[in-house]
């Protein structure tokens, strides 16, 4: 079966590239360098990446499989596959779900992509730098208190990203994969080697490198596994959907473990090069979220060249972000695009723009709507806003539980369709099934309760 659009990645090249361009984003970049700094650097390493390895690996392996034996979007890919495996028709809900949390994920993506967008900008005039801390938290305040603002930056962004759909799989997503990955990789690189020139690389690299386990708790192992599917783009639908574009003659496995080494190689320079300026200028590397948009900018107003330095740096996490946002929406345009009476435009203008009505709402979240929390009451999200709420929801629970869904329907229902078709050999073969049977559900479910 092939794609309903008859389109395909042009090359093994450009499908790693493009997929990687998926999965390398925010999470990288942004969530990546916050999260270690606030547990303990090295461990939170250590642990990130043995969840990339358990679960990650064998999560996305499952997804390109299960897309390219379904030949479809998530809904058909699935569909297909429980009638060829005569399985319950309550696993269409596992195509639903990697419709509606892509479509979810990518309204309040957009409105981090447009902060990027707005720091871009400001970088690419000279002006990525602050003069000290609070000069860059009151820049970072007012960005977020002005909502108009925030909406036009929000509106590039998702404009941006129809404008790369409409021109399909090869002219649109591989053509700019191609473009911008090579691109990231190359700013990175240079970044990392200004800072081991300038800034102090060797506390950084032992802050990521050197374990302390003393600093490591079960919010720790949660938060890990929690980046790994937030990282590497699994649970979210975006591999169902790349996978039934990837012709047969490509090697799934060997493509799943470049991509994500490629994925974690990207978090791992993000680190090398946003430390080594943290620390040279005395700040925390526990910033939280604000790391990039409040403690960075106050380390490139105190360095010589900072604005060049901060230009580029912000010019990169726009590519990254950039990327994952055209990777986050495909699985929605997919689907709406086989609705009747739909073209490739009209489904991208349609969805692009439901999307964006929903973004408003969480961009809202950091002026207008900053006080109503209209879920406090249930468990879990008290005191949390519209953005807040949309974000715990999707990285904490839904992408876990899509992620063992689809680990239980690979490892269970359609394993006889899918293998001798992922290019591992049979006794990879049967381990990895085993571990979608097993190995993943135990770990996910143990990282649920292991608060």
């Amino acid at each position: 079966m092939t794609q309903p659009s008859g389109e395909s990645w042009s090359s093994g090249t450009g499908f790693i590239l493009a997929t990687a361009g998926a999965a390398v984003g925010l999470g990288n970049l942004w969530r990546f360098p916050f999260l270690a700094g606030e547990n303990g650097g090295g461990a939170f390493v250590l642990i990130y990446i043995f969840c990339v390895a358990v679960i990650g690996i064998p999560i996305m392996l499952a997804e390109l499989a299960l897309g390219r034996e379904g030949g479809g979007n998530a809904v058909q890919s699935i569909k297909s596959l429980i009638a060829r495996n005569g399985a319950s028709r309550l696993w269409l809900a596992l195509g639903g779900m990697s419709i509606f949390i892509p479509f979810v994920g990518i309204s309040y993506y957009a409105v981090v992509g447009g902060w990027v967008v707005d720091f871009a900008a400001t970088g690419l005039m000279g002006q990525a730098g602050a003069a000290d801390g609070a000069a860059a938290q009151a820049r970072y305040e007012k960005m977020l208190n002005e909502p108009v603002r925030l909406l036009l930056t929000h509106s590039v962004f998702m404009i941006g990203v129809m404008a790369v759909l409409i021109n399909g799989v090869q002219g649109g997503i591989e053509r700019l994969s191609k473009l911008l990955m090579p691109a990231l990789f190359i700013l990175l690189f240079a970044l990392m080697i200004y800072a081991a020139l300038t800034a102090d690389f060797i506390r950084a690299a032992t802050f990521l490198f050197r374990p302390d386990f003393s600093a490591v708790t079960g919010k720790t192992i949660v938060l890990a596994a929690g980046q790994a599917f937030f990282s590497l783009a699994i649970g979210v639908g975006v591999m169902i959907t790349y996978g039934a574009y990837v012709p047969r003659k490509i090697s799934l496995a060997h493509a799943v473990g470049l991509i994500c080494l490629v994925d974690t190689g990207a978090a791992l320079l993000a680190g090398l090069v946003i430390f080594p300026f943290v620390f040279a200028h005395g700040l925390d590397p526990a910033g939280g979220p604000g790391l990039l948009f409040v403690t960075l900018p106050s380390a490139f107003g105190q360095m010589a060249g900072g604005a060049i330095v901060g230009a580029v740096f912000f010019l990169l996490l726009f590519f990254a972000a950039f990327t994952t946002g055209v990777g986050t929406l495909e699985p929605v345009v997919a689907w709406a695009e086989k609705k009747p009476g739909m073209t490739r435009l009209r489904a991208t203008l349609l969805t692009g723009a439901a999307t964006w009505v929903l973004g408003i709402a969480a961009l809202l979240s950091f002026n207008v709507l900053s006080e109503f929390t209209p879920l406090s009451s249930v468990p879990g999200y008290a005191g949390k806003n519209i953005f807040d709420i949309m974000d715990f929801t999707i990285a904490n629970i839904l992408l876990p539980f899509n992620g063992l869904m689809i680990a239980l329907f690979a490892g269970w229902v359609a394993h006889r369709t899918l293998r001798g078709k992922v290019g591992l050999s049979s006794l990879m073969e049967s381990i990895w099934v085993w571990s979608l049977r097993l190995a993943v559900p135990i770990v996910i479910i143990l990282i649920a309760f292991w608060k």
